[in-house]
């Protein structure tokens, strides 16, 4: 059985920033399930009998090596697409990780292929659908964590 396939998918989406508008983000490789070549800013599955704040921040530091500090968390939303013609539904519980952004990197070199920092200004193109319809469905808190010019 497939996770957001036979059965809902609980991921934990992250938004790794240095508190100045600042935000790591990786690309997606060709070895991901889905959205290959897509930019992320990183997401993982919760794992029975987790937390939704441990596995965030367990994921953090799996993918980009670094230890985070939860700032805040979005309400959970459904993530329904269609991938390859299934039809999939992902449960996100997205979190804003304050993390040193210069220490980040690709821990998982199988699952992405560059990572970069950027401002929400200023994001690489194309994103993931995951990334689009949660930073449109909450616009206004994405906008606390903008640059400030």
């Amino acid at each position: 059985m497939k996770p957001g396939i036979d059965y809902v998918g609980i991921s934990t989406p992250f938004y790794c920033n240095d508190g100045k508008g600042h935000f790591v983000m990786h690309k997606r490789s060709d070895m991901c399930r889905d959205e290959k070549g897509k930019w992320d800013f990183g997401s993982g599955q919760l794992e029975f009998g987790e937390q939704p704040e441990r596995s965030v921040l367990r994921e953090v530091e799996e993918e980009y090596g670094v230890k985070g500090e939860i700032q805040e968390q979005l309400p959970a939303h459904s993530i329904l697409r269609k991938h390859n013609g299934v039809n999939t539904h992902w449960l996100a519980i997205p979190f804003f990780i304050r993390v040193d952004i210069e220490k980040a990197r690709i821990m998982e070199p199988n699952k992405a292929t560059d990572i970069g920092i950027f401002t929400l200004n200023k994001l690489p193109q194309p994103l993931h659908s995951g990334v689009q319809f949660t930073m449109h469905k909450y616009t206004e808190q994405f906008k606390k964590y903008k640059t400030k010019i």
